[in-house]
C-alpha cells in the first residue's frame, strides 16, 4: 500500500480527500500545515468522509523524515512550489503538485530537474483536462468536427474574485507574478491543448481598476469569513493590505503552429463562467457553462446565411459534469496520479505541458509590464525536452 502525504490544509485541501484510494493501494497517512487549525479540519473531514485518521505536524520536513510517505501532495500557496516540491524530490517522494507548476519559468525548470535526477513521479494538478465539458470539446477538435483549428477564444468571469483572489496573498505579485498564473495557468493549458501547440509569443494587457478603491484592512489583522462578498464590488470591505496585480487580464497568444489565441479574465463580474470558443476551417466550436448546473457543447458546422444569433448548434452535447468536487475533476485527476506512481500509465497532463502554461503566463504578464510589447515565450530547455 502506498503512504501519501499533504502539504497545506487550506481551501484546495478537499483535493486531498480523493487520494485517499486504499482499492487502488494508496492511502493518505498524514498532513502538514503550520496553522494547527487548517490541520485538525482537515484531520476531522477525513474522519468524516473516508474513515481515516491522519498524523498532524506542524512542519513537512518532519513529517517526510518521519513518516517516509512514498508520494507527496503539495497543495500550498505558489511562492512555495519549488522549495517544497525539491525537498520532497530529494527524499524519494513522488509529487503532486498544485498548479500554478511555480511562479516563474526558472523555478519550473528547477523542480523538473530534481524529479529529472532522482527518476520519481513528477504530476501538476491541472484538472480542467478531466472535466467533461473540455474533454468533449478536445474530442470533437481531434475528429475534425471543425476542421483545422485556427482560432481560439477564451472569456472567464469570475464573481468571487475580491474574496478568493483580493483578500488574501493572491492579489501580491511577489507570491504570484500574476494571476495569469495562479488563475490563467488552467486556461492557457486548454487553449494549448485545444490548438495543439505551445505558445511562442504573448501580448497582454491589463489593470488594476476596480479592487485598488475598495476598503483594506490593516497589515496584521485577520482576514474576514465573508464568501458572499456585496455587489456592487466596490462596496467590498477587508481586502488585502498590499494588492499588485491586476483585476482584470487580456492576453493574446501565437502558437508555434501559427494558431492565434485570446484569454480575457476579469475578477469583478456579477457572474461566473469559463467560455471557450474554438475556430476551424470548417466549423466553430463554444461551450455554455463550464463544470456546474446543465452545460453544453455547442457545434455549427454547415453555413448559416442569416444573421440571426442562434445559440443552439448544428449538433449539441450535454456535458453534465461528473461527480465530485470541480465538477468531478478532483477525483479522476487522483486515481490518475496513483496510476502514475504505480507505473500504470501517464498522466493525462504531461510536464512539459504544464511548465508551458507557465512561460506563456509569464511571457503576458512581462508584456503587460513593459506596455504590451510582444514578448517572446521562453523555450524548453534542452536537457529537459
Amino acid at each position: 500500500m502506498s503512504k501519501i502525504a499533504l502539504i497545506g490544509c487550506g481551501g484546495r485541501s478537499e483535493l486531498a480527500v480523493s487520494f485517499h484510494r486504499p482499492d487502488l493501494g494508496a492511502e493518505l497517512v498524514c498532513a502538514a500545515d503550520p496553522a494547527a487549525a487548517a490541520g485538525q479540519k482537515f484531520a476531522e473531514r477525513m474522519i468524516n468522509e473516508r474513515n481515516q485518521q491522519v498524523n498532524l505536524y506542524a512542519d513537512y520536513r518532519e513529517m517526510i523524515e518521519k513518516e517516509h510517505p512514498d508520494a507527496v501532495l503539495v497543495l500550498s500557496p505558489d511562492y512555495q512550489h519549488k522549495e517544497q516540491s525539491n525537498f520532497c524530490l530529494e527524499n524519494n517522494c513522488g509529487v503532486y503538485l498544485e498548479k500554478p507548476m511555480a511562479i516563474n519559468v526558472e523555478d519550473c525548470h528547477s523542480i523538473m530537474r530534481c524529479a529529472k535526477k532522482n527518476k520519481l513521479p513528477l504530476m501538476v494538478g491541472h484538472n480542467m483536462r478531466y472535466m467533461r465539458f473540455t474533454r468533449k470539446i478536445h474530442e470533437l477538435i481531434t475528429a475534425g468536427a471543425i476542421g483545422e483549428v485556427r482560432a481560439i477564444w477564451c472569456r472567464h468571469f469570475v464573481n468571487y474574485g475580491g474574496y478568493a483572489y483580493f483578500s488574501r496573498w493572491m492579489c501580491e505579485e511577489d507570491k504570484v507574478n500574476s494571476l495569469l498564473l495562479q488563475k490563467g495557468a488552467h486556461d492557457i493549458d486548454i487553449i494549448h491543448w485545444f490548438g495543439g501547440a505551445e505558445s511562442v509569443l504573448a501580448v497582454g494587457m491589463g489593470n488594476l481598476s476596480v479592487f485598488n478603491r475598495c476598503h483594506r484592512r490593516k497589515p496584521g489583522e485577520p482576514r474576514p469569513n465573508d464568501d458572499i462578498p456585496p455587489w456592487p464590488p466596490l462596496k467590498k470591505l477587508n481586502l488585502n493590505p498590499v494588492m499588485d496585480v491586476n483585476d482584470h487580464n487580456m492576453l493574446m497568444l501565437t502558437l508555434a503552429n501559427g494558431v492565434q489565441c485570446t484569454l480575457l479574465e476579469c475578477f469583478y463580474t456579477p457572474d461566473a463562467c469559463r467560455n471557450y470558443t474554438i475556430i476551424g476551417t470548417e466549423g466553430r466550436i463554444e461551450n455554455y457553462g463550464d463544470c456546474h448546473g446543465n452545460p453544453t457543447v455547442e457545434v455549427w458546422n454547415t453555413r448559416h446565411l442569416d444573421r440571426n444569433f442562434n445559440m443552439q448548434g448544428d449538433e449539441s452535447y450535454d456535458v453534465t459534469p461528473y461527480p465530485g468536487s470541480h465538477g468531478g475533476a478532483d477525483p479522476l485527476i487522483a486515481e490518475d496520479f496513483i496510476r502514475y506512481m504505480h507505473g500504470e500509465k501517464e498522466p493525462d497532463i504531461p510536464i512539459a505541458d504544464a511548465r508551458a502554461a507557465i512561460a506563456a503566463g509569464c511571457a503576458g504578464a512581462e508584456s503587460m509590464r513593459k506596455g504590451s510589447i510582444p514578448v517572446k515565450v521562453e523555450a524548453m530547455p534542452e536537457d529537459l525536452r
